[in-house]
């Protein structure tokens, strides 16, 4: 299951990073997804859903920095509560025996 999760964090940093790359990061800098090479099936449209790739009509998407900014922060808190919680887990563990 980790290994899945990883993968799809690094097609998304990709998809992330032909956006970029392409100045795709204004509704009227927008690209289509075929222009870029990109798929539009798993990693593309999560990225639409939580509203990093936002459409700009005519089939053209653009990338919005300050979203996917929010998203790799909430991920990097949820990592860390995960990493709190097994510690704390491990440290009860411990003192119980």
């Amino acid at each position: 299951m980790g290994a899945a999760a990883a993968i799809i964090l690094r097609k998304e940093h990709d998809v992330v990073a032909s956006f970029r790359g392409a100045g795709a990061t204004t509704p009227v800098s927008a690209r289509s997804p075929e222009e870029l090479g990109i798929d539009r099936r798993l990693v593309f449209q999560r990225l639409v859903t939580r509203a990093v790739l936002r459409d700009a009509g005519d089939g053209r998407f653009y990338l919005d920095e300050p979203s996917w900014h929010a998203l790799r922060v909430i991920r990097r808190r949820l990592v860390m509560i995960m990493l709190v919680i097994l510690f704390a887990a491990i440290l009860i563990g411990i003192v119980s025996f």
